[in-house]
């Protein structure tokens, strides 16, 4: 790993609309901005224009909650047909109390409302719609991956990030929900430290802080910044997918 780091806002992406080309807009930006791509950069990408991408809004009107999610929306004072996309998302609630629903989400992300979102999904005057995370991030930045090298003959890793709530924390970090082309952790157990001393339980979640230092020049409300560069990092370990960053059901020390 190289001693300087540099993230670079890709200019230029569009309000993305489903089926629209995301490689090409950034490719597009990067064009724009003079930036060539190398490789082992990192291209951070905003789980939302992913989402939109392939289609995942959904129109509340055309929602019928269910009797489950009609008595949980009462619990936890929300829109009963936003709380039945949530439960379709869902494996299952860990916790619903007022104004807060936590699930175990079908990819196994323990996480707020299923990362099913209003914010920046589209026009508040137009009709209500959430936006689902993607099918499968994890195949979404592989895919990205290959058209990026196709069209622009550099290999990058590329994560989709998304911003969690955190146990005990106050504030929400993105964090990485897919990724590809790059480590999701690095096990370090074994490593020496400064005395020599051998490192017993230290593994770095690698593509969560890559996510959430793009996220810091992404912005959470009106920045319009959608795609981050990340350069100079690199790690000679095996490429994994952001379900290597799930902590197992059974090693959860809380139920």
């Amino acid at each position: 790993m190289t001693a300087g780091l540099q993230l670079i806002a890709v200019p230029g992406i569009p309000l993305v609309r489903a089926g629209d080309d995301l490689a090409g807009f950034i490719a597009q930006g990067l064009s724009v901005a003079d930036l060539t791509l190398r490789d082992d950069d990192i291209l951070v990408v905003a789980q939302k224009i992913v989402s939109k991408a392939e289609g995942r809004l959904v129109d509340l009107t055309t929602i019928v909650p269910s009797a489950r999610a009609e008595e949980l929306a009462r619990v936890v004072r929300k829109d009963p047909r936003l709380v039945e996309v949530v439960l379709s998302e869902s494996r299952r609630v860990v916790r619903a109390v007022k104004d807060v629903l936590i699930v175990e989400h079908r990819l196994g992300f323990v996480m707020a409302n299923a990362g099913v979102d209003q914010s920046n999904a589209a026009d508040p005057h137009g009709p209500p719609l959430a936006l689902m995370l993607p099918k499968d991030p994890d195949a979404s930045a592989a895919q990205m991956r290959d058209e990026l090298h196709r069209r622009l003959g550099c290999r990058v890793g590329v994560v989709i990030n998304d911003s969690f709530g955190r146990p005990w924390r106050i504030g929400t970090v993105g964090v990485a929900i897919g990724c590809a082309g790059l480590p999701a952790v690095l096990d370090l157990r074994g490593d020496p430290d400064l005395f020599g001393r051998s490192l017993q339980t230290s593994i770095l979640g690698y593509a969560d802080e890559i996510a959430a230092a793009a996220s810091l020049l992404m912005g959470q409300a009106d920045e319009a910044r959608r795609v981050i560069l990340v350069r100079g990092l690199k790690k000679d370990a095996p490429h994994q997918s952001a379900q290597a960053l799930l902590r197992p059901a059974g090693e959860d020390l809380f139920t």
